[in-house]
């Protein structure tokens, strides 16, 4: 289980933060490449879905 948290936030300014876990650096302590690259895979989507907003 990958840790995906999103953080949605409404800043002072009244602009809309939002930001996610990196779920590379959360498996940086587990040692099973299998799921570093889903990880990989998963940051990756994140990213896409975090830029498009």
């Amino acid at each position: 289980m990958l840790p995906c948290n999103v953080i949605v936030q409404k800043l002072d300014s009244g602009d809309i933060e939002v930001s996610a876990v990196n779920p590379m650096a959360s498996m940086q302590a587990v040692d099973n490449d299998d799921l570093n690259v889903i990880a990989e895979e998963i940051t990756t989507k994140l990213k896409t879905v975090i830029e498009r907003l």
